[in-house]
């Protein structure tokens, strides 16, 4: 564990030691501040006891202990005697005449606060009900509030630490990328030479035309696996010329299998985007096509223009997806093929939405009868 994750770990571990050390003191204040106002009750039964049994008080005394059992201004209280009458204290008068509520309220102080019994020569006269002043109250939630704020704190930092990953995992993913298309170049550029030496040698002979293809399909490549974690530099383009660019390359090189059907305009329809990774999505999802309908099949196309928005739609037979996978197939890992990474779908969203500032979505999905996507960008 290097320098930078001990910090992070330290500054965690103590933001939970000082919130824990919050709870624990608040937690000894409450119940500090609950046996003071209990204290509190003890000596309002003491002087109601002595002004109500005791004669011939003077009046200094007198004076005093009313003086005691006015001063509960705060703490709510119910005294019943053993004639069963009610008085109350700091208890709204209109609800104080509802016995019902009155009773309730009795079971409600017992489960706070032990009863008090007002004794006179060890016989007990009357009985002392009291709850928790509203002070009392928020200090008994504060602590509850004060976990809620650990529990949230703690997602916080759990989430910190997964995008941290995630992050990391990205910059892994960038570098890897790169680095391939920094290897797969050398070699490349030795083929282009090899491919052009052997041309001029044997001019009559077709096929190294057709490798010459696959060396410049095999150059898409790289750039697209170098421009993996850079912000690409979109230019217009028109959208219908640059999807048929890559339909017709996977067209060539598909099963017969595979029937194509094309629904294309023949007007323009220019947009903002970088060729390279755009053709990556359309082949992305026509690839996915194929495999959905294991190499045999309908794949149909439509390209089109709505309002303001160019949109393609691809479509095949195959064994369609779930609605409930529908965000799933985006996200990175999720595959449902026996072979795969998983990463196809999440690479295509993420060229399309974050690069292109453009939708994809399936729009309709049935099992075993096939899916659509579409994909739509801005139009010029």
């Amino acid at each position: 564990m290097n320098r930078q994750s001990l910090l992070k770990w330290g500054l965690i571990i103590l933001s939970f030691l000082i919130i824990i050390l919050i709870l624990w003191n608040t937690n000894t204040f409450f119940q500090h501040f609950k046996s003071e106002e209990r204290l509190k009750m003890e000596i309002w039964s003491e002087a109601q006891k002595e002004i109500t049994n005791t004669t011939n008080l003077n009046d200094n005394i007198s004076g005093l202990l009313l003086e005691i059992i006015q001063s509960n201004k705060s703490t709510p209280m119910i005294k019943v005697d053993i004639d069963n009458n009610i008085e109350t204290n700091n208890i709204p008068e209109e609800r104080a005449k509802d016995t019902v509520y009155i009773r309730k309220l009795i079971e409600q102080y017992k489960s706070e606060n032990t009863p008090i019994e007002i004794k006179y020569h060890n016989k007990v006269y009357a009985t002392l009900y009291f709850g928790n002043s509203k002070l009392l109250n928020k200090l008994k939630y504060y602590p509850v509030t004060l976990l809620l704020i650990i529990i949230l704190f703690g997602f916080v930092v759990y989430l910190f630490y997964k995008s941290s990953k995630i992050a990391e995992q990205n910059q892994l993913w960038t570098g890897m990328a790169k680095e391939t298309a920094h290897q797969i170049g050398t070699p490349l550029s030795s083929l282009v030479g090899w491919n052009e030496l052997l041309k001029t040698e044997h001019p009559e002979n077709d096929y190294f035309n057709e490798i010459d293809k696959d060396i410049k399909r095999l150059n898409i490549i790289t750039q697209r696996f170098s421009k993996i974690g850079s912000i690409p530099t979109l230019v217009t383009k028109d959208f219908v010329e640059e999807s048929l660019n890559s339909i017709n390359y996977l067209i060539a090189r598909t099963s017969k299998n595979i029937e194509f059907n094309l629904d294309i305009p023949d007007f323009k329809i220019p947009v903002k985007l970088d060729p390279t990774l755009y053709s990556w999505t359309i082949e992305n999802l026509i690839k996915n096509g194929i495999d959905a309908m294991k190499g045999k099949g309908k794949i149909s196309i439509r390209i089109s223009k709505v309002k303001n928005k160019a949109v393609i739609h691809i479509t095949d037979t195959g064994k369609g997806i779930p609605k409930s996978d529908f965000e799933k197939v985006f996200n990175p890992g999720f595959t449902t093929k026996k072979r795969g990474w998983g990463l196809g779908l999440s690479l295509t969203k993420r060229i399309i939405e974050e690069y292109h500032n453009g939708k994809i979505k399936i729009i309709e999905s049935q099992i075993n009868k096939g899916s659509t996507m579409q994909i739509t960008l801005n139009r010029l």
